[in-house]
């Protein structure tokens, strides 16, 4: 049952809004997601102890929230093609609870990938706190993430949307399927880009606005065949351009009355 324009346009002011809230609260509170208390390693050096003093000053439960604050922030725009997939094959008394349970699948998914790659960032800030070192080797890793045949077989697969049962416990079942079988592949293509900004000392939201702007593009491309390529934020780059000639444009236009008129008085 596919859903009308306006109800297509409605869902992804919706999902952009929830995205530009998180983002809102992120500038904000910058820490919100981003800050780690740093704690001094003793003259023993790095042990046990000073771990558990880490994670002392760093509860696990504030860790989580924060990833889950930089989640909703950063991946939102990249759920509004499979979220109308989930409503256009839902009927309209089923969606809301379909949705929802593509949604936990998914988030679910991400929180279980964070615990590593909060894990990572934890074992930085011990062993070289405040060091750019961590950031850069991400970095490379990433970049070599990016041009590889895996990271596009996961963008691949990250296109292709299950069919979904109409009915009962199948639907219920096919949703929550859905949201965590979308989820190990955003997971597989993303988590080197997602690790980067969490390792940066300084700069943590830019660093989460450009990857953003990064996957936010890549999932505009059709799939491609497997290979080595540099994979960038092009389309997007594109479309923003295009769309800001189109609105300056149109504003040249409609002023170029009134300034000719002006300048005849």
């Amino acid at each position: 049952m596919r859903i009308s324009a306006r109800e297509s346009a409605r869902v992804n002011a919706s999902i952009l809004l929830v995205s530009a809230a998180a983002w809102a609260v992120l500038l904000v509170n910058p820490g919100g997601a981003t800050a780690l208390a740093h704690c001094p390693v003793t003259d023993s050096g790095v042990s046990a102890a000073s771990f558990r003093m880490l994670l002392a000053m760093n509860p696990v439960s504030s860790l989580a929230a924060g990833w889950a604050l930089m989640l909703v922030a950063m991946m939102s725009p990249m759920l509004v093609t499979p979220i109308r997939h989930v409503l256009e094959r839902s009927f309209k008394r089923r969606r809301a609870r379909s949705v929802t349970l593509f949604v936990v699948g998914y988030a679910a998914v991400w929180m279980a990938a964070g615990g590593v790659l909060l894990g990572a960032r934890l074992t930085s800030s011990l062993l070289m706190p405040r060091s750019y070192l961590p950031a850069v080797v991400a970095g490379v890793v990433a970049f070599v993430w990016q041009c590889a045949p895996v990271k596009q077989r996961c963008l691949n697969r990250g296109h292709r949307h299950r069919e979904l049962a109409a009915f009962g416990a199948a639907a219920d079942l096919d949703a929550l399927r859905f949201g965590v079988t979308h989820g190990v592949w955003c997971v597989g293509s993303c988590w080197a880009l997602m690790l980067f900004p969490m390792l940066l000392s300084q700069g943590h939201l830019a660093g989460m606005a450009a990857v953003t702007f990064l996957m936010v593009s890549e999932r505009l491309e059709q799939p491609r065949p497997l290979g080595w390529r540099l994979r960038g934020a092009g389309k997007l780059t594109r479309i923003v351009a295009a769309q800001t000639r189109i609105r300056l444009h149109g504003l040249l236009s409609r002023s170029g009355p009134s300034l000719s008129g002006s300048g005849s008085v």
